[in-house]
Formats: C-alpha cells, sequence, structure tokens
C-alpha cells in the first residue's frame, strides 16, 4: 500500500502582510506570519545600489514623490521611503528557529558572476540566510534560471541540499508582444527551462499550474509550490495531499483550517 502524500505546505505570502501596505516587510507583519503557524514566511528579497538586501515586494518605492526603483537606491535613501522595512539579514534572523525562510530573490547578478557559483549574489545571500536559519529552514524561489542553477550547484558541492525552485508564470506585462508570447510558451512546455536551472522544484501561479505545469511537476517528479491562492474554493483545491508541495497565499490563517478539516474539492 502507497504511503499517504504528506500535508501541503503553506508559506505566508509577502511576510503575512495580507493587504495592509503600512505592515508589509516590517517585525509585526512577521509575527503575524508566525503566530499563524504557516510552515513558512516569505521574503521578497532586492538589492539596494550600495549592495544592502532589503525586503520589497515591489520593484520601486515612492521617494521625495516620485517612484524610484530599489536597484537604484542607496539604503538610507531607501530607508527614507521605506520607514520601518527591514533588511534581508534582520528578517532572517527573526524567523531563525520560527518559521521556515522562503526567500523570493527578486534581483540579478551582473551576467558575468554567473561563471562561477560562488561568485553570484545570489549565492551568497542564501548562503547567508542558512547560515542563519539552517539549510533546512531555507527555499529559495526566483524566475532566473542562471541564480537557480548557482545555487543549485553551490549548495551540492557543499552538501546542503538547499531546495531550490523556478518559478514561472510571472508579469509580462510592457514586454514586446512577440516577447510576451516567446515568455508564456516557454512556460507551458518548461522543460529545457528546469533542465539548464537543475531546479527541484517547480514553482507556478495556480492558473499556470492547472493549464498544464501542475502535470509538468509530476511527470519530472518536482515538488510543486502554487502562488499565489487566497480563493477558497482554489485553496481547497490546491490543499488536497498530493496535488502540491507547498502553497503562498495572503491569507495563512484560511489555508491552514481549511488543511486541518481535511476538506475535499
Amino acid at each position: 500500500m502507497r504511503p499517504a502524500p504528506a500535508p501541503v505546505l503553506v508559506s505566508a505570502h509577502r511576510n503575512g502582510a495580507r493587504d495592509d501596505p503600512a505592515l508589509e516587510n516590517t517585525p509585526a507583519a512577521l509575527d503575524r506570519a508566525v503566530a499563524t503557524g504557516a510552515e513558512y514566511v516569505e521574503l521578497d528579497v532586492r538589492r539596494c545600489r550600495d549592495g544592502t538586501l532589503v525586503l520589497s515586494h515591489e520593484s520601486w518605492v515612492l521617494l521625495g514623490g516620485e517612484l524610484c526603483p530599489v536597484a537604484q537606491l542607496s539604503y538610507d535613501e531607501f530607508a527614507a521611503a521605506a520607514p520601518g522595512a527591514l533588511r534581508f539579514e534582520d528578517a532572517v534572523g527573526l524567523l531563525a528557529g520560527r518559521a521556515g525562510v522562503h526567500l523570493d530573490l527578486k534581483f540579478r547578478s551582473p551576467a558575468e558572476a554567473y561563471a562561477s557559483p560562488g561568485g553570484a549574489l545570489e549565492v551568497a545571500a542564501v548562503a547567508r540566510a542558512v547560515e542563519l536559519a539552517g539549510p533546512a529552514n531555507v527555499v529559495v524561489t526566483t524566475g532566473n534560471v542562471q541564480a537557480i542553477r548557482a545555487v543549485r550547484d553551490w549548495s551540492d558541492a557543499a552538501g546542503l541540499g538547499v531546495r531550490a525552485g523556478l518559478s514561472v508564470g510571472g508579469s509580462v506585462a510592457g514586454r514586446p508582444l512577440a516577447e510576451q508570447v516567446r515568455s508564456r510558451w516557454s512556460e507551458l512546455f518548461p522543460a529545457p527551462r528546469f533542465a539548464e536551472s537543475r531546479a527541484d522544484a517547480v514553482v507556478a501561479n495556480h492558473w499556470l499550474a492547472l493549464l498544464g505545469v501542475a502535470r509538468f511537476a509530476r511527470r519530472a517528479r518536482l515538488p510543486l509550490l502554487v502562488w499565489t491562492v487566497d480563493h477558497p474554493l482554489l485553496l481547497r483545491y490546491w490543499l488536497r495531499p498530493g496535488r502540491a508541495w507547498m502553497v503562498t497565499t495572503n491569507r495563512p490563517e484560511l489555508a491552514l483550517s481549511i488543511r486541518g478539516a481535511r476538506i475535499q474539492p
């Protein structure tokens, strides 16, 4: 007899801030996320101009009445625009020993840095998270094929076993139409990208997962992380054991209640 599938894990999206922008990326948000009982808390990690890693879901902040890219700001400028927002290391430190750390990396290394895994900026961030929280408590996600490969190569060389998932289904708004079509096609048929990345998890928008990415994950025997699932009906579907490995949601309390009751779709 086959063993029963493991319960689907829950990751608190946007570090548990839900729809409260003032709370996002603050200690209070992390405390609230941990209090729900979610196994993981998602941290959106960006890099300031001076190299400081900070938490920010959006690529920009409002500074002096203007939208400014986080990547073009010093840490002091970022802190002035987002007072209370945590630095990456401080956030990981607050979660260590309390919940798993789900790092969604939203920055890129210079192209030449990927020639050696240890030279990638993403690897340095993951290494610091592992130092603070332990390798078994860190999950890494990003849509950057090169970054995932660098993390996997580094993790394997060090014997750490850090889970690194390649994301598909992100926004293509603003790109040329031909590029949008190519991007969506590669997401519906993602095998080449996953082979190149060496990802050991599939990370997909829940609609894209329904359209075929979940089937790809099953055939490739890779765990599936589905984002961002908030509607009760969709939570009931994706939280059924065996359908996913992890679900990211803005409603971790509801997700955990549904999972606990084992409501079947």
